[in-house]
C-alpha cells in the first residue's frame, strides 16, 4: 500500500510570492546611485528574481514527489528537536535593527544584535560580544560616512 502524503504546494507558493513582493517593491526605489552607479534597487530585485527562481525550482521538486525530510549534518542528528530558545533569541537579534537603529544608532544597534546573535550560538562570552559588536557598527557607520553615505547619528541619546 503506498503512503499518501500531502505536498506542501503552499512553501513553493510562499517563496515565489515573497519574490514577487521583493520584484515590486524595487520598482518604487532607485537602481542607480552617485556611488558606483549601483542603488539599492539593484539588490532587491536581484532577491526578488532570485527567490522567484528558488520558488519555481521547488514547485517542481514538489511536483515530483519529493520528500523533504530532515538530514544529519556534520555535527548533528536530523531527529534532534531544534533549539526554541536559540530561535527567537536569533529571531530577536534580526528584529532589533528595525526597531533601534534610529534611536541608539548603528554602533549600539550593531551591538545589541551581534550579542544576541552570538548568544543564540552558544557564545558565553558576553563581554566580548558585546566589544566586537560595538566595534563592528562603530567601523561600518565610520566607512560609510567616508564614503558620503549618511547612517544618522553615531550614537543619537547623546546627541553626537
Amino acid at each position: 500500500m503506498q503512503e499518501n502524503k500531502s505536498k506542501p504546494w503552499w512553501l513553493g507558493l510562499a517563496v515565489i510570492v515573497l519574490g514577487a513582493i521583493c520584484v515590486y517593491s524595487a520598482t518604487k526605489l532607485s537602481s542607480t546611485a552617485m556611488y558606483a552607479g549601483i542603488g539599492p534597487g539593484l539588490f532587491v530585485n536581484l532577491a526578488g528574481i532570485g527567490l522567484v527562481i528558488l520558488g519555481i525550482l521547488l514547485m517542481m521538486q514538489i511536483a515530483r514527489g519529493e520528500t523533504f525530510e530532515a538530514q544529519d549534518t556534520e555535527n548533528a542528528s536530523g531527529s534532534t528537536p531544534m533549539d526554541k530558545k536559540a530561535f527567537f533569541t536569533a529571531t530577536v537579534g534580526c528584529l532589533i535593527p528595525a526597531l533601534t537603529i534610529t534611536s541608539l544608532g548603528l554602533p549600539l544597534t550593531a551591538m545589541l544584535t551581534f550579542t544576541l546573535i552570538a548568544r543564540a550560538f552558544s557564545s558565553q562570552r558576553l563581554l566580548s560580544d558585546l566589544i566586537i559588536g560595538f566595534t563592528l557598527g562603530t567601523l561600518s557607520w565610520l566607512l560609510f560616512s567616508y564614503l558620503g553615505l549618511q547612517l544618522g547619528e553615531f550614537l543619537p541619546l547623546i546627541g553626537v
